[in-house]
Order: C-alpha cells, then sequence, then structure tokens
C-alpha cells in the first residue's frame, strides 16, 4: 500500500477536495465534492489554457476560473516534458515524460481542470527534445504541420470560448513556450475556417470560432483587463493562489510548489483577438455567461423562454448548497429539460453555428448535471480487483460495492464494466434500489484475452466501474476509474544491468559482468531459460541460464560474464537480453513507475544492452569518490568502463579519510539532494586545500548554493537560466588552452571529441567568478555571443577546484565518446596534478 506522506497543504487540500464517492461530510466542514459540482451550473462559458510542458499552466487564474466561477476549463500541453531533469528520481526521457504527465493530470484535479496532450505516445514527434531558444526550431523539429492539425483539432473538440497561452512570443522565452503561443494566436481564424483540414469534418466535428484570445501581460498599464484572484475561498479554507500552489505541489519532479500567505493577487490578461462586440473590457463581455444571456441572443420565444427556466433551474440547485436530498431531484428535472431543449434545438431554423454552439453548452450542462445528480445520490463506489497487474489470458474478479450514504431511497440501480471490447466478463448487473444504510456487492469475473494489447501509459483504462440509477424517468450514469492503474503486463519482464556498456578499444576487458533480473508478473509458476543474443565473436558465461519463479512480482537475478574478443571494432553494438517460457519469447523491459503522489504507470521497452567501443585512456590507480544526487547514472556508467570509484556516503563525507582519493566529483544539483554536501562543504574544501581535486557538476540558480561561501572562491550562475545556456548539441567549440593537461592528460583531445552530443551543450552557466578561475572553452549558440565559463578550475591551497556546467551526464547516458573521454581528462587531473 502507498503511504501518504504530502506535504501538509497537499494533505488538507486532498482531505476535502477529492474525497471517495461517498456520502457528505459532517455539518462543521463545507461539502466540497457537492461544491465542485454543483458551482459549475452556473455558467456556460469556457476556457482554455495552453502551454508547452507539463507545469506551464497558470494554476493560480484557473483555479480562480474554475473553482472561483465554474467556468469549465482545460490546460492543452503540447509535449510531456521528456527533455526535462528529475527531482525526485534517476528516470529521464520516456519515463521521465510519464511521471510528468500523471503529475499534470493530479495537479489539474486540484484546480478543477481537465488536462490534456498534443503528444499521444511515447516518443512521439512533439517530444521535448530539450531547451531551445527558437519557435521555428521547435516546430520544425515537431513537425509544424502535425502539430497545428492536432491542435486545431482539439480546439474544435473542446470549443472553447476564450484561449490563452501561457507565455508571450519573446525571445527571453523558451522555444517551445514561443511555439505554442505562434500556433494558438494563429489558429484563433484557423480553426473556424472549413477550408483549414477539412478532413475534421468526416470526424463530426465543426469548425470553431473562439471568441476571444488572451495573451499574459506584465501589469495593468499593459493589459486589456486586470482580474483580482486572490481572494480567499471558504469552501476550500484557502484563496486560489494557494489552490494554485497546492496543484503545483503535485509537480515533484519539478520541485514546483510554495507556501504563500492568503493576499491580493491580480491576473493581467491583453485581449489580442477577439470576434466579439463589446464596449466592456472584462474577460466575458460579448460572450454569453449563461442560459440568460443565450436567451438574448436567440430569436425564437420558445426556445428563449425554456433557456430562462433552465437557468433559473440550475441557480436554484446552488442556492440549495449543502442539501444533497434536496438537490437530487432537482438535478433529475433539470437533466430531463436539457436533453428536451437539445432536441428542440436540432430541429430549429437557428443559425448553423448558433446551433452547434448552443447545443454545445446544453451537451457541457448535461454532463454537469450528470455529476451533480450521482454526486448528490449519496451513492458510494468501492471498486477491488484481485491485482492491478493482469497478465494475457488471465481470469481475475472484479467486485463493485455499492453504497446508499444517504437518507434517500435510490431506485434502478445497475453497475457494468467497461473494458476493451474483446475482454470478457458478465453482462451489466441491476442492485434494483438501495435504501439509507444499505450496500450491495457485484462480482465480475474478467478474462483477459490471451493477445490483449500490453499496458500503453497514455492510454485510456482498460477497466472501469459504470454505475447508473433512474429516478423521476432520468437515468444518471457515472464511470469510475480504480484506485490504481490496471495494467495488462508480459509474464514476464527482463531487464539487463548495465544498460550501457562501453568497452575500452585501447585495453579490451577481459570480462564484462552482467546482471539480469527476470520479474514475474503472471500469477502462477514460470520457468525460463534466459540467455544473450550476443554480437559475432562475443561469448558469455554461461551460455544459458534456468530461472524458476514461483509467484507474482517474484524476481531473480541471473549473472553473466561477458567476454569479448580481444580485437573489438570502434562502433555500437546491441546485446539482446531473453528469456523463453513454454516456448514464448519475452524481451521487454518493464520500468516499473510508482511514486506516492501519482498512479503507478509502467514503460516497456525492448530488453538489449546498448554497447559502444572507443579508445578511452585513463591513468593506473585513479581512485574517484562521487558524491551521488540521484540525478543522473554518471558512476555506474564510469563503473562499468573500469573506473575505480566508490560512492560517498553521508558517514564517509562526515569522517572518512578523503585525501585516499585522487578526485571526489558530486552528482549534478548535488546541493538540491545531499543536505551533507553542503553540511560537509567545509571539509570538502579542506580536502581541496590539502591537495585534492574536486569536480562539481552544475548547479541551477535556485539550488541551495551560496556564490561566496559553497566554492572556494565566488562564482556566481547565470540567471535568468534561459539566457544561460547553450542549447544547440552541434555548437562549435573552441578550447581556449589546448595545450593544457586537460585536453591532453590522459586523453587528446580534439574537435573530434565534440562531435554527435546529444540535446544540449550545457546549461547554468556561471555569469560572474572569481578571476583566480581559469576558463578553458567557449561556446555559443547561433547568433550569440559566446560562453567561457563551461568549465572553471582554480588552484586552491595544493588543490584544485573545477566547475563544469556541460551537460556530461545526458553525453554519458547517450555513450558518446567524446562525452566519457572528455569528462575522464576532468576527473584524471587530480592524478596528474599529483
Amino acid at each position: 500500500m502507498k503511504k501518504l506522506s504530502y506535504l501538509i497543504v497537499t494533505i488538507l487540500f486532498f482531505a476535502s477536495l477529492l474525497p471517495p464517492i461517498s456520502f457528505a461530510q459532517t455539518k462543521n466542514e463545507p461539502d466540497v465534492e457537492l461544491w465542485n459540482a454543483v458551482k459549475p451550473l452556473d455558467t456556460t462559458v469556457s476556457f482554455l489554457n495552453t502551454g508547452a510542458h507539463p507545469d506551464d499552466e497558470r494554476s493560480d487564474l484557473l483555479a480562480y476560473l474554475s473553482r472561483g466561477l465554474g467556468v469549465k476549463t482545460a490546460s492543452l500541453i503540447a509535449n510531456r516534458g521528456e527533455g526535462g531533469q528529475n527531482a525526485i528520481g534517476n528516470e529521464l526521457g520516456n519515463a521521465l515524460g510519464i511521471i510528468r504527465s500523471n503529475e499534470m493530470i493530479e495537479a489539474a484535479k486540484v484546480n478543477g481542470v481537465k488536462a490534456y496532450h498534443l503528444s499521444e505516445t511515447t516518443s512521439d514527434p512533439i517530444y521535448d527534445f530539450g531547451f531551445s531558444k527558437s519557435p521555428d526550431e521547435t516546430l520544425e523539429k515537431w513537425g509544424e504541420e502535425l502539430t497545428y492539425e492536432r491542435l486545431i483539432k482539439f480546439i474544435r473538440i473542446y470549443q472553447p470560448d476564450i484561449v490563452m497561452p501561457s507565455f508571450l512570443n519573446v525571445d527571453s522565452q523558451h522555444g517551445h513556450h514561443r511555439a505554442i503561443t505562434v500556433l494558438s494566436q494563429k489558429a484563433f481564424e484557423d480553426a473556424a475556417d472549413p477550408e483549414v483540414f477539412p478532413e475534421h469534418f468526416k470526424e463530426g466535428l465543426h469548425p470553431w470560432q473562439i471568441k476571444k484570445l488572451y495573451l499574459p501581460a506584465s501589469s495593468a498599464d499593459s493589459a486589456t483587463t486586470s482580474i483580482e484572484i486572490g481572494d480567499y475561498d471558504p469552501i476550500y479554507g484557502m484563496s486560489y493562489p494557494q489552490l494554485g500552489e497546492a496543484s503545483r505541489y503535485l509537480h515533484k519532479s519539478q520541485g514546483m510548489g510554495n507556501d504563500i500567505p492568503v493576499a491580493p493577487r491580480q491576473a493581467h490578461l491583453d485581449l489580442v483577438k477577439s470576434a466579439v462586440q463589446s464596449s466592456s473590457k472584462e474577460i466575458f463581455a460579448g460572450i454569453p455567461y449563461d442560459f440568460h444571456e443565450w436567451a438574448q441572443i436567440i430569436p425564437a420565444n420558445n426556445v428563449q423562454k425554456r433557456l430562462n427556466a433552465l437557468q433559473d433551474k440550475l441557480e436554484e440547485m446552488i442556492s440549495l448548497y449543502p442539501k444533497r436530498e434536496a438537490i437530487l431531484p432537482k438535478s433529475q428535472n433539470a437533466l430531463k429539460e436539457v436533453k428536451k431543449i437539445i432536441s428542440l434545438i436540432k430541429s430549429s431554423t437557428l443559425n448553423s453555428s448558433v446551433k452547434n454552439d448552443l447545443i454545445h453548452k446544453l451537451e457541457v450542462k448535461a454532463e454537469q448535471l450528470q455529476e451533480l445528480s450521482f454526486i448528490s445520490s449519496n451513492l458510494s463506489v468501492e471498486i477491488g480487483i484481485d491485482s492491478y497487474v493482469l497478465t494475457q489470458g488471465e481470469k481475475t474478479k472484479v467486485q463493485v460495492t455499492v453504497s446508499n450514504k444517504g437518507k434517500t431511497k435510490i431506485q434502478h440501480i445497475k453497475t457494468a464494466l467497461i473494458t476493451p471490447k474483446d475482454w470478457r466478463h458478465e453482462k451489466p448487473s441491476e442492485l434494483k434500489h438501495l435504501k439509507p444504510g444499505e450496500s450491495k456487492t457485484v462480482t465480475y469475473n474478467v478474462t483477459v484475452p490471451k493477445k490483449a494489447e500490453y499496458f500503453h501509459p497514455y492510454d485510456e483504462a482498460v477497466l472501469q466501474a459504470q454505475i447508473s440509477f433512474k429516478e423521476n424517468g432520468v437515468e444518471t450514469s457515472k464511470s469510475l476509474d480504480l484506485n490504481n492503474t490496471v495494467s495488462v503486463l508480459p509474464d514476464l519482464s527482463v531487464t539487463a544491468t548495465p544498460a550501457n556498456i562501453t568497452v575500452n578499444t585501447a585495453d579490451v576487458q577481459d570480462k564484462i559482468p552482467v546482471n539480469v533480473k527476470v520479474k514475474n508478473y503472471a500469477k502462477e509458476k514460470k520457468s525460463a531459460k534466459v540467455s544473450l543474443n550476443l554480437p559475432d565473436g562475443w561469448a558469455s558465461q554461461p551460455a544459458v541460464a534456468n530461472v524458476s519463479l514461483t509467484e507474482r512480482f517474484e524476481e531473480k537475478d541471473v549473472a553473466f560474464t561477458l567476454i569479448p574478443p580481444s580485437n573489438v571494432d570502434e562502433g555500437s553494438f546491441t546485446i539482446e537480453t531473453i528469456a523463453v517460457a513454454e516456448g514464448k519469447i519475452y524481451n521487454a523491459t518493464v520500468q516499473e513507475i510508482k511514486y506516492e503522489h501519482i498512479k503507478d504507470s509502467y514503460f516497456l521497452y525492448p530488453a538489449a544492452i546498448n554497447g559502444v567501443a572507443f579508445e578511452l585512456l585513463k591513468p593506473d590507480h585513479l581512485k574517484i569518490g562521487y558524491i551521488e544526487s540521484g540525478f543522473d547514472t554518471i558512476a555506474d556508467s564510469l563503473i562499468n568502463a573500469g573506473f575505480d570509484i566508490t560512492k560517498l556516503t553521508s558517514d564517509d563525507l562526515a569522517t572518512s579519510d578523503l585525501s585516499q582519493y585522487d578526485t571526489i566529483v558530486t552528482g549534478i544539483r548535488v546541493t538540491l539532494a545531499r543536505e551533507d554536501f553542503l553540511q560537509h562543504n567545509e571539509r570538502l574544501l579542506e580536502y581541496v586545500e590539502n591537495g585534492g581535486h574536486l569536480v562539481v557538476q552544475y548547479m541551477t540558480s535556485g539550488d541551495p548554493w551560496n556564490s561566496v561561501l559553497t566554492p572556494p572562491y565566488p562564482l556566481t550562475i547565470g540567471s535568468p537560466s534561459i539566457r544561460w545556456r547553450v542549447t544547440d548539441e552541434n555548437a562549435e567549440v573552441t578550447m581556449t588552452q589546448p595545450e593544457h593537461p586537460l585536453f591532453n592528460f590522459p586523453n587528446k583531445i580534439t574537435s573530434n571529441d565534440w562531435d554527435n552530443w546529444v540535446q544540449e551543450r550545457g546549461l547554468y552557466f556561471p555569469m560572474a567568478w572569481d578571476d583566480r578561475y581559469e576558463t578553458f572553452v567557449s561556446m555559443a549558440d547561433p547568433n550569440e555571443e559566446p560562453f567561457t565559463s563551461g568549465i572553471l578550475m582554480a588552484n586552491y591551497g595544493k588543490g584544485t577546484y573545477l566547475y563544469t556546467s556541460l551537460v556530461f551526464y545526458r553525453q554519458i547516458d547517450a555513450q558518446v565518446p567524446g562525452g566519457y573521454r572528455i569528462f575522464t581528462n576532468l576527473l584524471s587531473f587530480g592524478a596528474y596534478n599529483n
């Protein structure tokens, strides 16, 4: 069972905001669940916030619009944040994108916002390829036509009245942000143009005219309108900006969220495009705010009367809060009326665009009334399953328990399971009715198809429960997710460690140890033969290993020794890892992604070891101490390459003899993850003063770093960070001291070593440093002034202190030979200097 250890503000918030579907809270507490359902009846307006990455949403404004006003709000995010850094673990790439996508979903729930992405799958073309300074570069890599088509299609599906990108298209912004702003502005006209992506209309969509497009403004002076959003809301027990920060706390992999007081705050918006006429500068001016205002623009008298009467009913339900039993029949009656009005509108002679718009608003209101009806019924639902992990062909049981926690008898209750169409299970079951205090349980026997699709992190849930009941001749239906992710996984997962192998052609290893972990996800015993599909000339001991696993989630390690040929060719190679059980081949790694603030997820990828062979010289007897931050895997990669590395613990930093190490090196952002680094920083500086060599990898300007006290001499990290990075991985690099030992010992570094880098050159370059630091490299993005602070080194006492903002961790993870060779030289200076 997952532990619940959120920050205090998040605990308190979720305790009220996201209770299980159950009866109302005590009289002394606001019924937050009911309020979340009843407040949206107040308006028909919809709002879309667009951004590039998870965490780009304007959380405070969205909280005000959704929770404060009841506006239907959504965040549309382009990619999954795969190219970022990870503040809670060492997942990078697609695995990090999965984490950030799920954090986005959970964060959006706090604000009452629906989260969407343009990226549809792992390694999607709309991928976070790292920092970009240009919208043109961004759209070239994403594919502008693909990205724009998906954006237009989403707008035609969601049909927002107002669209607001989170950022401006200015050169101080991330290129991804700028690209989404450019496309959002362009979409204002194009989403309404029937000649733009007309294939959408074959899918039942219609052209959609956004009513207003706003951009964020920096102050009231540059804004069309300013909205006070800092109000305290007694329902939630916090202000809307505090709600926004509660949601941002869930972006834990990015270290988001701040504790803030209740205080006035204004959101400044600049109206840049409008399709409506209004003399008022209010944000919703010219847009029908509710059905009363819709009635004013509809010429048909009978429709006007019905819309006015409907809005009166909706407002009456808001006034009845928190009386669930009183709201229930009203919601049923209003739902019946909405359906009648929809039929009336469909058969009317209204203008087609007005008809489409109004029908959409009514359909949204029907969804909201369904939600309100279910919550006000006081039905509580618990869904249990034998195992959240399933395998192909498995039989399992799902139990759905429905309880009436209210004071009113609920009639005609039915339960059903929603699964992919080829899954087998019983037909929907009717519970008939539930008296107050009564509970009933339905058990479904479910069979997973033998060829069921394996879990994909961005697919819809494979299993949901559907609950319906009927009152006053109107049926209410609600689909519910389980508490955790139901996942179909391979019977066996095969994971090789190390994932990357480096073969040094200057001194080919006689033996390379490899560990293969086999994990059983089937509920029955599995016996398998495990082997490695080796390149020509390679051998392994043993050639085949037998493994037996008796129960689900059991795992065993199998040790192999790789024996490479003595004359390995330089270049890349792959070693496939295979398990064979009952004649079936299993060659996928299941990476488990489990954190307490998000639902469990999995990333399946080919089970293989990626190898690269190149010449890598290193000093004999070089001894390195590595202070891991948890944000990179450099230490393991260097160990696999034959380096003598000791991972230094807190006790080591506090008491061990540091002088035994030629070099001590830190993982990236070590001050953020290792408080003990700062606690023992003086001891590390003493190590340098006595003749040691300390290599510190980059920090950010927001990390716990004192520019005067942490390094031996003042060193200030660049801020704002967008100005202090080289994002072009192919940017020309000049070695300003080519004869220095850093570029000649033990490897002769040439221009070739800067080839084939991935994602970027460096980031968070220092912007100021003491004159006692030497500089060694110069590099720049196109049309920018070069940075010279990528490698800084200073003598301190008898030793040396080296700070680097180059992204060696990405190069070593991607097995870029030059990255290995240059970093080896930086580490080896400790041996050279001694």
